[in-house]
């Protein structure tokens, strides 16, 4: 068997930690080519020392003296490289095979385009790329030889549920695609009743264990809106073809409904490790280390329709799925300093949905034609979210 070679960008967040636990299953698979990380310099240089790795990649010069440091004690031999060309390069390196997309939020984008240009096997779990930049970086797919598996559980159950090889949805009788959704940890409180929650509250997801940003995303229902964005590219969807199912036990990852009333689903105990190493074997199957699911056991599953009332974050990124033009970047990038605004305890959970809203209607949106554009429509919205987070301060 050939072994492949992979770079896990983003590797000491909670998707690359789990990525290396499937990789460390498979030796006779997988080998480590490249890890990036960015502030947890301890767990990267674990994971160097682990995995052994040719290169460690960290975004500034001093995490990068810590990091040779740590791994100078360590005897790793892995070489430290700085900055977004390094990230660029350990993507799209002639010597990878596959490339895991893991990179939280906007700067994901660069890296996870190199690696499509290269002609990886992208395993995407930045759903920004999609959400800033979905048509240039689909257009990027279809000019290379790349392949595109998703990760995100719900789009991976949706990819598992339809025909291999398949680009028209349409002509294999899909009528629409539901994304599943936990509710968070406040599914059933008012917005009355989320004002003075903490970070720390918004943090602890009831069924999965993710980083602060994308727990808080899940809590505002933010995260869901984003996954519907990222669902309209990866299947050629409109954004009305796609419904939000909310699903509290996290069993049911996503389903799809054909024309001639088939649903089908995909179960399966909620663990990204299932996902990761269904992609990363695709088309073929691998153990991931996940227990099997016992129905016995789960006894009894729940659906219910999302609340957009108390919930507008969800609202939001469906209006900005359907406005299209840059409304989703613009979404993004002001969702993002309102999270880090609220982990900041600098306004409240509530105040997340405010500084989106007032950002989007500032915006006058437009078609973003090229990287450059992508970028200043996100440098826009960012400086128009921070401005009304210091009116909520003042």
């Amino acid at each position: 068997m050939i072994i492949q070679q992979i770079t896990v960008l983003g590797a000491t967040g909670s998707i690359g930690v789990s990525t290396l636990d499937v990789v460390a299953r498979h030796p006779e698979r997988y080998r480590v080519f490249a890890l990036t990380g960015n502030t947890k310099v301890s767990v990267l240089a674990e994971q160097c020392r682990k995995h052994q790795p040719k290169y460690a990649v960290v975004m500034d010069v001093e995490t990068a003296e810590q990091l040779r440091g740590l791994l100078a004690t360590f005897q790793s031999s892995a070489e430290v490289l700085v900055g977004t060309d390094a990230l660029c390069a350990v993507s799209s390196d002639s010597q990878v095979d596959i490339v895991m997309a893991a990179i939280v939020g906007a700067a994901g984008l660069m890296p996870t385009l190199a690696a499509v240009n290269a002609n990886k096997k992208v395993l995407l779990a930045n759903k920004e790329s999609l959400v800033m930049a979905g048509h240039l970086f689909m257009e990027a797919l279809k000019a290379s030889s790349s392949v595109l598996l998703p990760i995100d559980s719900e789009h991976n159950a949706i990819f598992q549920c339809l025909p291999q090889k398949t680009q028209d949805l349409s002509a294999v009788g899909v009528s629409k695609l539901l994304l599943s959704a936990s509710g968070g940890p406040f599914r059933g409180w008012t917005v009355n009743q989320m004002r003075d929650v903490t970070p720390a509250q918004a943090c602890a997801h009831p069924n999965w264990m993710m980083g602060s940003k994308i727990s808080v995303d899940s809590a505002t229902l933010m995260n869901k809106g984003l996954e519907l964005i990222e669902a309209c590219w990866l299947f050629d969807m409109h954004a009305d073809q796609i419904e939000i199912v909310v699903h509290p036990q996290s069993i049911v990852h996503s389903l799809v409904q054909y024309i001639d009333g088939s649903v089908i689903a995909q179960l399966g105990n909620p663990d990204m490790r299932t996902p990761i190493a269904h992609a990363l074997a695709w088309p073929e199957r691998i153990d991931s280390g996940v227990k099997s699911l016992d129905l016995f056991d789960v006894s009894r599953l729940e659906f219910e329709r999302p609340n957009i009332v108390d919930f507008p974050c969800l609202e939001l990124a469906c209006e900005a799925a359907r406005v299209g033009l840059d409304a989703p970047a613009i979404l993004n990038a002001s969702n993002e300093i309102a999270v880090q605004a609220f982990l900041d305890e600098r306004i409240g959970f509530t105040q997340i949905a405010d500084v989106v809203k007032e950002s989007m209607s500032s915006a006058i949106f437009s078609e973003p034609r090229s990287l450059l554009a992508v970028q200043e429509s996100d440098t826009k919205a960012r400086s128009l979210a921070a401005a009304y987070v210091l009116r909520i301060e003042s």
